[in-house]
């Protein structure tokens, strides 16, 4: 006897799941989610559109504007253009050495670790020095000439140090020191050869598309030379030989300059540090009263011929160029070119990284990258305000700070940053106001040094300071600099034992008699102080 079939459903007909799956593969279903994920599309197409047609129009606009106002966006239009080898100061073979790779990394390195002062450079301490930091002492050329005679040693916990400054010592420190870097004459005759040519322009590779991978490896050398060169025109100077010291200031000052043209920050930076080099050697001189009348006209007028802060702003339009640079070869690339912004030219990319990061670009309008630009660029005046004013040489700190806490207070939220489309300003300007700050610097240099200059020509035609510095002017410097921190003339007093002070109010902007801060140029307390430390 079989048993009837049971017309009860089953349990997978009664359950819940098959009823919803049923519902949600039916006809119906499928066209209503497909009607709305079109009508989804359809809004998010629509809300590109329009946020493509708000961007753009906003950085056209802007851009317009500012290249009307004589803005320069076009990294190209800002490279130095190519020079005639026969007027190129860095057309020669030992510069174009700099140039050459192997193993990923630069020839001319090897020549400076192996050379007398690489060898012992980091050996040399400052320590006493530190304890004084706000003013100039001299080079320690007692400790050089220890470092000199020591057996080689890879030991970098090995430090030499002298409290000899006084002159007797360093003369007799001085053979030593140049001797140590005779090895090095070759060079600097050659460099010296080529100072002769009116023109600098580096073989530096500029048909990158990024610019931050271009390779910048003469700074490195060029400061080398010049940290070189002022050693030596101190030990110079200490040996009594005040002209050939002025030769060798002359070429620090030229070596300085040389990348003067080129539109990166790092460059300008390097150029400080090799003027700081030069200038130490005009105070160790002066200090001694070891130039004389002609030198110190010479020194005087190569030192007025600069202008750091007009050549800050243009380095500043070039970092703004190279950041809308960079953030249109991400709108071009994608987010994964993020990755490499950074990178050498040569290093090897991140695929897997930059496929990701690509897949989500694709949903991203491309009027947000123009806004990301037009926010940059907003961001960059804000920072900078009305802090410059080339026309007087002069740096507003106060402005600068009220623009850099606008700036923070606009990034500072990482939602809003994205929100409001500054990603790329957070990533490229902070870092700024500090290079203002150099720049202060820079020009504070040469400005206490030219009228350093003028001062000890007043003594040796007077058989003293002046009890003013109107008094130097013009027959002694065509026009006294003015501050500039403040756009007012140098505080300047005689001392009790017949010396001067002379300073800026610093970047505090507060008088505080010629005191300095904890160190040279002090950017929280203390003033900028030239004067000549006991030895």
């Amino acid at each position: 006897m079989t048993t009837p079939p049971s017309t009860e459903p089953t349990m997978w007909q009664r359950s819940t799941t098959r009823r919803f799956l049923k519902w949600l593969f039916s006809w119906r279903t499928v066209r209503r989610a497909l009607i709305g994920v079109a009508g989804l599309v359809t809004l998010w197409a629509l809300f590109c559109a329009e946020e493509n047609v708000r961007g753009k129009q906003a950085w056209e606009n802007y851009r317009r504007e500012a290249e009307a106002q004589g803005k320069q966006f076009d990294l190209a239009a800002l490279i130095p253009k190519p020079i005639p080898d026969e007027q190129n100061f860095a057309a020669t073979p030992f510069i174009k050495s700099w140039f050459v790779r192997s193993n990923r990394t630069f020839a001319a390195v090897e020549y400076w670790n192996g050379d007398s002062y690489g060898r012992v450079g980091s050996m040399i301490s400052s320590s006493r020095d530190k304890k004084d930091a706000g003013n100039r002492h001299f080079t320690d050329l007692v400790a050089w000439e220890m470092a000199l005679a020591a057996p080689h040693s890879r030991d970098k916990k090995v430090t030499f140090e002298s409290d000899k400054r006084d002159l007797a010592s360093r003369a007799k420190a001085a053979p030593a020191v140049l001797d140590g870097l005779r090895t090095n004459e070759a060079v600097f005759a050659q460099l010296r050869a080529a100072s002769e040519r009116p023109l600098s322009r580096y073989p530096v590779g500029y048909d990158l598309d990024n610019p931050f991978a271009i390779l910048l490896p003469h700074l490195s050398n060029v400061r080398s030379v010049c940290r070189r060169l002022g050693l030596k025109a101190c030990a110079e100077l200490a040996a009594g030989r005040s002209a050939e010291a002025l030769g060798d200031v002359k070429l620090t000052l030229f070596m300085a300059d040389s990348p003067k043209e080129e539109p990166f920050i790092i460059s300008y930076l390097v150029r400080i540090a090799c003027w700081q080099a030069a200038t130490q050697p005009v105070w160790e001189g002066l200090a001694e009263h070891a130039w004389s009348d002609a030198q110190l006209q010479e020194l005087e007028a190569r030192l007025q011929q600069s202008d750091f802060v007009s050549e800050a702003r243009r380095s500043l339009e070039s970092e703004r160029a190279c950041g809308v640079t960079a953030i249109e070869l991400v709108r071009k690339r994608g987010p994964g070119y993020l990755n490499d912004l950074g990178s050498d030219a040569s290093s090897p990319p991140g695929p897997r990284d930059r496929s990701v990061a690509n897949d989500i670009g694709l949903f991203i309008p491309r009027g947000w990258y123009y806004l990301e630009e037009y926010n940059y660029c907003r961001l960059f005046d804000t920072l900078l305000g009305s802090g410059f004013d080339t026309s007087k040489k002069r740096i507003s700190p106060g402005q600068l700070v009220a623009g850099r806490q606008e700036v923070d207070l606009k990034l500072d939220n990482g939602l809003a940053k994205i929100i409001h489309h500054r990603i790329m300003a957070a990533m490229l300007l902070p870092g700024l106001e500090n290079f203002i700050t150099k720049a202060a610097e820079a020009q504070t240099i040469a400005n206490q040094a030219a009228v350093a200059c003028a001062l000890e020509r007043y003594r040796l035609a007077n058989g003293q300071f002046p009890e003013t510095l109107d008094a130097l002017s013009p027959r002694f410097i065509s026009q006294l600099p003015h501050d500039v921190i403040t756009g007012e003339p140098y505080k300047y007093r005689r001392t009790a034992d017949g010396q001067f002070v002379l300073y800026s109010v610093g970047w505090n902007e507060k008088d505080d008699g010629g005191v300095p801060g904890n160190k040279l140029f002090d950017d929280n307390e203390g003033d900028w102080v030239w004067q000549y430390a006991s030895q």
